[in-house]
């Protein structure tokens, strides 16, 4: 159904566009770091440490320049240093959305980087082309295209000490093949199954050499994602099978799922956003990634997990190997990991600075636009142009937003975030259709129509074919200011717009969005022009693409020189400091002295937790029920990093046995010591709300 609104209250949609500009990093400045690494969408991630220096290769899919490349110093703060190709060179429309043709969810993805013989290799697979490597002797290129053909994909490459090439590869029956060392073709001939299936191996390998044995990481679905390695004294196996990982969510429970028949439909095609299930774990968990280890010595992981509408991101945790296992993880707490964590001792970057991988903001005054840029699929570059201190795009036949060709797009990026662009419509024409959108399935957008010369402000929602018109009256310069809103850790958006940059309208309702495996994309932020009178028309014009990121700054997360109350999020409960020494619950109007708190800095994120009435939380034994108790003595209090959830949520983690304080929601003990994390919805007890 279509409807025509005209909306008369005004409302503030977020910060001004210069009311903040810090961007999220990992990198807390006090020698800790919080996962994400990213609150934007990073694939498939597979590292390699050369010398003093990390890289990080990621999935593109269909956006273009293809295959990210992030340079670090520390494994915390990242740099996009490269990409390894401009365009796909494949001479086939899918490529480029030409006659209906489309590589949506396709394209190159599952990358593994390399470094051997002196230079970079990035393998990859591009769907219907076969295996393709990039070589370079510079990580940022220029970059040398190898087409290997045949049916590897979603591989790892091992580079052995005997000077052959194995390629790993295969969902459930995994393979090894050789490559040639010229990287013209696989050699058939040596193909043979390293693991049968039925050995619940999956995919999305990455195979490493260490002291000698053959390591597998892989990661299978099903049912949920759980990531397992596979070890063996010899590249053909026999290989023996354990899990690294499994559940670790970090309290964050799976998407909806968007749910079509068929790929991109048009406007009327019907979309359903799935059924949503806090508790399970689906891909939510940390899974598929790469490992490397430090100049110290030490081992780290770089898994991706599904983030709600952002995508899919990356998570770093540390690894300890146990009998000959490389495991996920700290000691006493094996398969999981805390959010928040130590950076890595890595003395050569000592001086690293927090930095985030992207300037996601644009003026369009350079010459070249900035890294963070993708097209959707490849561009015609004779229809984009920067001039004056602008984006120019001029507009082609589209019946649609997830048609239309040189849509500028960068990654989405949370918890929440408004992004702000001017748009110049003076060069319109009659069909012409220009403005800011989500390229998702489902889509959105808000943007200028001209019908016969009639400037019209529309906002669309595939999910539910909604159009929402408003009449405006532009100034001369044809100039208006349109907003997305988005708040992506629940998934869900809305549009905005202004006539004079200050005060922003809201156009539309509250949109859901969802995560979805049409795209195999996240959330991304769309310029676009298009005719959908199937014509080519005029050019819209973009100046000051801002990014507010309204949650970046998490330096007053935690309440140092405040007293508040712990609201445990399952029970609803404050915790209680009982007379005789035991920590419980009280009832929810309790405001007393023993259920008020503050914390002692340690510095590093470490804090003692103290009683207002001047006792300390310690912990005695091994984690029995009951083991949470308080005690006058501060030398014997427990040491906790905190662990930041946004919102004032948090978990306590001991620095002393790896595992966090909880209370069951339904057994009536007392609070214990032997919670290994947070379930998918943060109700298993082990998650907080501090109050001040």
């Amino acid at each position: 159904m279509k409807h025509l609104f005209i909306l008369a209250a005004l409302v503030l949609a977020g910060a001004s566009a210069s009311a903040q500009t810090t961007s999220w990093t990992a990198d807390n400045g006090n020698g800790t770091y919080t996962n994400p690494l990213f609150y934007d969408e990073f694939s498939d991630p597979d590292i390699i440490r050369v010398g003093d220096d990390y890289y990080l290769a990621g999935t593109t899919m269909h956006s273009v320049p293809g295959l990210v490349i992030l340079h670090s110093r520390d494994l915390v703060n990242w740099e996009n240093i490269s990409y390894c190709f401009d365009r796909f060179d494949f001479k086939d429309d899918a490529f480029s959305l030409k006659n209906k043709k489309e590589v949506y969810g396709q394209g190159i993805w599952a990358p593994c980087i390399r470094y051997a013989n002196g230079q970079f290799y990035i393998f990859s697979n591009v769907n219907g082309k076969g295996l393709q490597c990039y070589t370079s002797k510079d990580i940022k290129g220029p970059w040398e295209h190898h087409n290997l053909a045949g049916k590897i994909y979603d591989l790892s490459v091992l580079f052995d000490d005997d000077g052959k090439i194995y390629a790993i590869h295969g969902y459930g029956e995994v393979h090894c093949t050789e490559l040639n060392p010229d990287m013209s073709a696989p050699i058939d001939s040596t193909d043979r199954v390293i693991i049968p299936n039925g050995s619940a191996v999956g995919e999305g390998h990455h195979m490493y050499k260490i002291n000698g044995m053959y390591y597998l990481i892989s990661t299978d679905y099903k049912p949920n994602g759980r990531t397992l390695c596979s070890r063996s004294s010899s590249i053909w196996g026999p290989y023996e099978t354990c899990v690294i990982t499994a559940d670790e969510t970090f309290g964050y429970h799976a998407a909806p799922l968007t749910q079509i028949k068929g790929r991109i439909m048009p406007d009327d095609f019907p979309v359903e956003a799935g059924p949503l299930d806090k508790d399970a774990t689906a891909a939510s968990n940390a899974h598929q990634g790469g490992i490397v280890q430090t100049q110290e010595g030490d081992w780290y992981a770089l898994f991706m997990m599904d983030f709600h509408s952002i995508g899919r991101t990356v998570t770093l945790a540390p690894m300890t190997w146990v009998d000959g296992w490389p495991m996920f993880g700290l000691e006493g707490n094996l398969g999981r990991a805390p959010r928040t964590w130590t950076k890595p001792n890595i003395p050569a970057a000592a001086d690293e600075k927090p930095h985030a991988p992207y300037e996601r903001n644009e003026n369009f005054d350079s010459k070249e636009l900035g890294r963070v840029w993708q097209w959707n699929h490849n561009p015609d570059d004779s229809k984009w142009k920067l001039k004056n201190g602008r984006l120019q795009l001029q507009t082609m036949p589209a019946e649609q937003l997830m048609w239309a060709r040189n849509s500028l797009t960068q990654r989405a990026i949370g918890p929440v975030s408004n992004t702000t662009v001017e748009l110049y419509t003076s060069h319109l024409k009659d069909g012409d259709v220009a403005g800011l959108g989500n390229i998702n399935v489902p889509c959105s957008w808000i943007g200028i129509v001209n019908e016969g010369g009639n400037l019209t402000l529309r906002c669309f929602e595939q999910l539910h074919n909604d159009t929402i018109d408003e009449a405006v009256e532009l100034p001369s310069d044809g100039r208006i200011w349109l907003r997305l809103c988005g708040d992506f850790d629940n998934d869900h958006a809305h549009y905005a717009y202004s006539l004079d940059g200050k005060e922003f309208k809201q156009l539309g309702p509250e949109m859901q969005l969802s995560y979805q495996l049409i795209t195999f994309q996240g959330s991304r932020v769309a310029l676009f022009a298009f005719n959908h009178k199937e014509k080519n028309g005029g050019y819209a014009e973009f100046d000051n693409f801002q990014v507010d990121e309204l949650e970046a700054d998490r330096s007053g997360n935690i309440p140092y020189g405040k007293t508040f109350r712990i609201i445990n999020l399952a029970t609803e409960k404050p915790m209680c400091a009982l007379p005789h020494g035991l920590m419980y619950d009280s009832k929810a109007s309790d405001h007393s002295k023993e259920c008020q708190f503050r914390l002692i800095d340690k510095g590093g994120g470490k804090v003692l937790l103290q009683c207002a009435d001047g006792r300390y939380v310690f912990v005695s034994g091994f984690g029995l029920p009951g083991d949470v108790r308080l005690t006058n003595d501060e030398s014997k209090a427990e040491e906790f990093m905190w662990q930041d959830y946004l919102n004032h949520e948090f978990m306590l983690f001991s620095t002393r046995t790896h595992t966090y304080i909880g209370k069951s929601p339904t057994t009536g003990s007392p609070y214990s010591m032997d919670y290994k994390g947070s379930d998918p919805a943060r109700r298993n007890g082990a998650v907080f709300r501090w109050e001040e």
